[in-house]
Parts: structure tokens; sequence; C-alpha cells
């Protein structure tokens, strides 16, 4: 795992510090479609972050999908935003190593291999 790639709907710059780097879909381009964020996750063993359903959906079509984590929780403040992700960041990054689909809600997560 190379590091993480957020989802062109997700902001562009965070206010923490992850392990790993972040990659924003906008260096795919303008608008780029799911299919090329997907692709570009999988060759540069990149885990996909996303608000999206699509991209959990596709695991199950995909034999060698890249790792999804699934933000599923409904739109929050860009601050609040921030803040929750950056308290829960260390347990998800511990989770998506030995885990393909991590799908994080306000006050739990599901992990599945």
């Amino acid at each position: 795992m190379n590091g993480f790639l957020f989802d062109e709907n997700l902001p562009s710059k965070i206010q923490f510090t992850p392990s790993l780097p972040i990659i924003h879909a906008s260096v795919l381009g303008k608008s780029p479609s799911d299919t090329e964020i997907w692709q570009y996750g999988k060759d540069q063993n990149l885990v996909i972050v996303t608000k999206d359903a699509d991209f959990s959906d596709r695991l199950m079509l995909d034999t060698s999908p890249p790792k999804v984590i699934h933000l599923r929780f409904g739109n929050m403040r860009k601050r609040e935003f921030h803040e929750f992700l950056a308290r829960i960041w260390p347990q998800i990054e511990a989770l998506i190593i030995n885990h393909k689909l991590i799908n994080v809600y306000r006050e739990q997560m599901e992990i599945f291999k």
C-alpha cells in the first residue's frame, strides 16, 4: 500500500498528518470517472477513500481490487469533517492493512476481509 487516493468529492487538503501520502483524484484531471479513479488506485497500489457507494459495490466484481475506505456518514461542516477523520484515522490505517473494505459511520466502523 503506497498511500490513499481521495475521491473528487472529498477535500483536496486535509488538516491532519497520515502515515502515508494522500493523493487527490484531481491529479487525474477535471472530473475523472469512477473507472479512471479505480484503475489509478489499483495501478498505484493506493487505497481509495470515497463517499461513493459505487466503489464499495465494485469490490465484488474485480478479482484484484484496490482497497476502499467508504465514508458512510452525511455531510459535516468542514472543520467537523477534519476533526472526525483526524480522530479515527490511526484506527483506519491499522485496519486497512488486513482488510479490503472499511465502512466508516459516525458511531462505528464495519470491516471486510
